[in-house]
């Protein structure tokens, strides 16, 4: 299935249904009074949450939801019937925007929870019939109010994705080997640069924390935040995450001045996008270690840790998911940051 985060769509809700101008004709009744009905509501278009859905790809096959206008009223005191609201099912993480005709966009909400309903269009109200407007002083009213206008918006949808955790890095930095040792998400793997196009999910279980959500996000390259590469379509999807753990790769790069220039990219481009989310990242891991000696991975550790822990703010960890060296450990820290980390 391809991931789409981001879709377009126009919603029309229904309009309201005209108000009815009757008087009564009953045998002897000669002179009956107003009985038209009122115009029904025309109805609603919503956004609901669905935790079953990962992708916008559906509202690329459909751009454009209608809803039926009310029903009119009728003599007899009839109202017209209602038009049914129209609900659109979205991924959890859904931002609305609404945009306008001078290429602005105002925050409409978000569903970030399961059957989380948002009101993207109100339908508009029905007319009232020429019976609503009797009086002692109007007794023969020969006129009913029409129905309103539906709400017409053009919408911008963007995906978000929910997780706890955000794994971040360059392309091939061993993130999607990462998340199929710690959850049961099985992302495509291979040798070459951007093997993973879309963020792949996965939960890990066990111990104290039931359900921990993962994020694996596609590679950064330096000046992702102005385009380049795959990094700047993706790089909203750390931006709901608690926590953010860069992977730093040993492989070929048996050299501190190298690991920490790889380390200093990843983290300028996510100051550049976003400097809250520097603060989130509370784990680098030193990953595909069994590229290298034991021995020659503890120097690596003992020399760039002062220079990335930052006064205990940050932690350094090194790990191997080919030969599982600190997975276990990997899965009580992460626990661990998650559960102290603010919501």
């Amino acid at each position: 299935m391809r991931f789409i985060d981001e879709a377009t769509i126009e919603v029309h809700a229904g309009d309201g249904g005209n108000g009815c101008v009757s008087f009564r004709r009953e045998k002897f009744v000669p002179k009956g009074g107003p009985d038209g009905g009122n115009g029904g509501k025309g109805g609603d278009v919503l956004l609901v949450g669905d935790s079953q859905k990962n992708t916008l790809l559906d509202l690329l096959h459909q751009r454009t939801f209608r809803v039926k206008k009310g029903g009119n009223g009728a003599g007899k005191g009839k109202d017209g019937a209602a038009s049914p609201t129209v609900e659109i099912a979205v991924p959890l993480g859904t931002e609305v925007w609404e945009l306008s005709d001078d290429d602005g966009r105002l925050f409409v909400g978000e569903v970030l929870k399961d059957g989380q309903k948002l009101l993207l269009a109100a339908g508009g109200r029905g007319g009232k019939g020429n019976a609503h407007f009797a009086s002692s002083t109007m007794r023969v009213p020969r006129f009913a109010q029409p129905g309103e206008d539906g709400e017409m918006k053009k919408l911008r949808l963007v995906l978000k994705v929910i997780a706890q955790v955000g794994l971040v890095g360059l392309p091939n930095a061993g993130k999607s080997t990462l998340i199929s040792v710690l959850s049961a998400a099985r992302p495509k793997v291979a040798g070459y640069p951007f093997t993973t196009l879309n963020p792949n999910l996965g939960i890990m279980a066990g111990g104290d924390y039931e359900r921990l959500i993962i994020a694996d996000i596609p590679g950064l390259i330096e000046n992702a935040h102005q385009g380049s590469g795959l990094g700047i379509r993706f790089l909203k999807h750390v931006e709901r995450t608690e926590v953010i753990v860069m992977l730093v790769s040993v492989k070929d790069r048996d050299d501190e001045a190298l690991l920490l220039h790889d380390y200093q990219t990843v983290m300028g481009e996510l100051n550049a996008y976003n400097p809250q989310l520097v603060k989130r990242v509370k784990l680098v891991l030193l990953s595909q270690t069994d590229t290298l000696p034991a021995e020659r991975v503890k120097e690596l550790l003992a020399a760039l840790s002062p220079k990335i822990a930052e006064q205990g703010k940050r932690l350094l960890m090194a790990v191997s998911s080919t030969s599982g060296t600190g997975i276990e450990e990997l899965k009580g820290t992460l626990e661990k940051l998650v559960i102290s980390s603010p919501s």
